[in-house]
């Protein structure tokens, strides 16, 4: 299964509008998504920085380990960047 996402696109996203959680959707964990506008809403913008560094870990993640993350599977719906996939 191939899903077709790209590091470039995921990351650039997340640092542009990771306070909205437009990588996650992207990438298809939708809860993190919401969770992510959330604290961004609750913490006046500061949760923001959260999608910076995400984006980030995305850009310099290797290309495999990109494609094993989100390309080879779906996501879980609840699933960050920093965290490791079950």
């Amino acid at each position: 299964m191939n899903r077709g996402k790209t590091k470039v696109v995921a990351g650039v996203l997340g640092i542009l509008l990771g306070g909205l959680g437009v990588h996650h959707f992207y990438l298809g964990s939708t809860i993190s998504g919401l969770i992510a506008i959330g604290v961004t809403v609750i913490t006046c913008g500061i949760g923001s920085l959260l999608g910076l560094i995400e984006g980030i870990l995305l850009l310099v993640m290797s290309d495999e380990d990109f494609d094993k993350r989100y390309n080879q599977r779906a996501p879980e719906g609840l699933e960050f960047v920093f965290m490791t996939p079950k």
